[in-house]
């Protein structure tokens, strides 16, 4: 059996609405999903709440959805967990890819394969190419390497997977609070910037794979940016015909473009 360890956002909605066999949705406390929960736990209870997944049948868990490093009360932690509190520990000092490198340690280690959303919904990874009817202007193709460039080193930080682009260089970068929130600080007009937006290099993808949807592209929109490039085989697009059709009423582009290539 699958366990589906939900967060917010749109993500778990998409892939429960593919899941037809018997299944769990959990949620880590603090964290409330849109779909019904079964199972409510804490971050200093894993070790109890990975013996509870084991002793229903899981065998496979998938982790999908936003979540933020939750408080920890030493006093809390109780005796299946104390022997993982290094991992722990490792995992809330770490960057983002190394916390998840070592919560799927964890699980791994109890014999519970870790599942990546793109298995459970592989339609959710677009093919490469320009999806739209614009495509992207020359000076889009040209400075993309640029983009290229900021992500990887972003990923060697754990900083961010989002940056946005002029024909000379890069001028934003995603922090901390999100890509949404990366664009509502672009105030430029110029027709050709963009957005990039890709995985860290050598990023496990089993979880924290970037996603975009219908309120990405509402937002690149309204900044005036000319569209976006994702990186083919490492972005999610969620309701990919909406956003499509969406960016050919607003004369946008969005190329699903492999690392490095064109």
């Amino acid at each position: 059996m699958l366990a589906l360890i939900a967060g917010t956002g749109d993500l778990p909605v998409a892939l429960q609405s593919r899941l037809h066999g018997p299944h769990l949705v959990c949620a880590m406390a603090g964290f409330t999903p849109s779909i019904p929960v079964d199972l409510t736990f804490r971050i200093e209870h894993l070790g109890s709440f990975i013996a509870a997944l084991k002793a229903r049948g899981v065998t496979q868990v998938c982790m999908a959805g936003a979540v933020r490093r939750p408080p920890v009360d030493p006093s809390q932690i109780d005796g299946p967990t104390a022997p993982l509190v290094p991992q722990i520990q490792k995992a809330l000092t770490s960057g983002d890819d190394g916390a998840l490198r070592a919560i799927i340690a964890i699980f791994e280690a109890a014999e519970i394969k870790i599942l990546a959303a793109h298995e459970i919904a592989p339609g959710l990874l677009p093919d490469p190419g320009v999806l739209t009817l614009m495509q992207p202007p020359l000076a889009v193709a040209e400075a993309a390497p640029k983009g290229d460039a900021s992500l990887a080193d972003m990923g060697v930080k754990d900083a961010g997977q989002a940056c946005i682009v002029t024909a000379e260089e890069v001028i934003l970068r995603e922090d901390a609070n999100g890509t949404d929130a990366m664009i509502a600080r672009y105030k430029g007009s110029d027709p050709t910037t963009f957005m990039m937006k890709g995985p860290k290099p050598n990023q496990d993808l089993r979880a924290d794979m970037p996603v975009i949807g219908l309120s990405t592209a509402q937002n690149i929109i309204a900044a005036g940016l000319a569209g976006i490039v994702v990186e083919a085989g490492g972005v999610m697009v969620m309701d990919q015909a909406e956003v499509t059709a969406l960016f050919n009423t607003h004369q946008k582009f969005l190329w699903v473009r492999p690392r490095g290539g064109a």
